[in-house]
């Protein structure tokens, strides 16, 4: 523990009570953005990479419980308190539609293709909404045996998860036929599940469990005891190396994915972590606390730890393939070998950007 280095975070200020739910949208021409839902009522949309604040979306009369963006940031949507689902336009701020429910809404996710937008909540119903036609009645899926805690798409939206609040299990919708095909089993209340961006873990948090699931066979991959109670897990997106989890004990934890091994310990939040999501690129992942705050930390320098030691072998490889171009390079086409060299590089900037 003494030896984890302690990263300072961004910390984002903006929301007057608990931050519930974070979710990051896909990288886009204008960026990532990170929207996040609180119990104040107002979700806000930030800048993804900065965490600078470009608005608020006012109109719920309750708490809201979740939140996300679709694939182009273009739209919002919100679960809340109030009874309702919000769609909303993500460049205005404007409310462009209300989803009425007959109990609190828990949980919220925009379909793949961004036609539909899925709701779940005490009512124990997960229903489809057909964007493109706002006013037509939902379609309502074989009903869950508890109150929908957390809700997600996979298989190019052919299949629907969710999760309950008062009971363990994901449960696995046919979104074809509408019913439950399939239940992973859990101890606890899963009260995280996230789909990995390239759909082959699902990642779930159940009480001091953080298991991963094959997304495509169902079964259990891997599954680490944590330190304390854990509210929330998220996989890091691109080498899929490391994840983090937050809970109880008001810190970040960061893993190593092969092995469980804990190899960073990130502290700052004042109150338990409800949420914590990987940005699209992984180079940073946010938390979200019962402290009213987000807090987004970069993974540059605890990624410099994890590889320090594997750096010697590609030393050593990188002086061997140096000394063979030397040798049968002659010097202007050392030159052209550089600027070859330097693209890939150049490339990995303006993908950050």
């Amino acid at each position: 523990m003494d030896k984890k280095k302690v990263i300072a975070p961004l910390v984002c200020h903006g929301h007057s009570r608990p931050v519930v739910d974070l979710f990051y949208s896909p990288v886009t021409p204008d960026g990532f953005f990170l929207v996040s839902a609180s119990k104040d009522s107002t979700p806000m949309l930030r800048n993804g990479e900065t965490g600078d604040w470009i608005g608020t979306f006012q109109g719920h009369k309750g708490a809201v419980w979740s939140c996300c963006l679709d694939k182009y940031a273009i739209r919002a949507a919100s679960a809340s308190a109030d009874f309702s689902a919000k769609l909303w336009d993500a460049l205005t701020g404007d409310e462009l539609h209300s989803f009425e429910h007959k109990h609190i809404v828990r949980a919220c996710a925009f379909s793949e293709d961004t036609n539909l937008l899925l709701t779940g909540g005490m009512e124990k119903v997960l229903r489809v909404f057909d964007l493109n036609r706002s006013d037509a009645p939902p379609r309502e899926l074989e009903k869950s045996p508890g109150s929908v805690r957390t809700i997600a798409w996979l298989h190019s939206d052919q299949t629907i998860l969710g999760s309950c609040t008062d009971m363990g299990g994901v449960r696995l919708w046919d979104v074809r036929t509408g019913t439950i095909v399939r239940t992973l089993e859990t101890k606890s209340s899963v009260t995280s599940a996230e789909v990995s961006q390239d759909g082959r873990y699902i990642t779930t948090a159940d009480g001091s469990t953080v298991k991963f699931w094959d997304a495509n066979h169902f079964g259990l991959v891997k599954s680490y005891d944590m330190p304390c109670v854990v509210e929330s897990a998220s996989l890091e997106p691109k080498y899929g190396n490391k994840f983090i989890a937050g809970g109880e004990d008001m810190w970040i934890h960061v893993f190593d994915f092969h092995t469980g091994e804990e190899v960073g310990c990130n502290k700052g939040h004042h109150g338990p972590v409800h949420c914590v999501r990987f940005s699209p690129g992984g180079e940073s992942y946010a938390s979200g606390s019962e402290d009213g705050t987000i807090r987004i930390w970069q993974t540059g320098p605890s990624n410099n730890t994890e590889q320090e030691g594997s750096s010697t072998v590609k030393d050593v490889s990188e002086e061997i393939t140096r000394e063979i171009e030397n040798v049968h390079i002659s010097s202007p086409q050392e030159d052209k070998t550089a600027d070859v060299s330097d693209n890939p590089t150049n490339q990995k900037a303006t993908e950050n950007e």
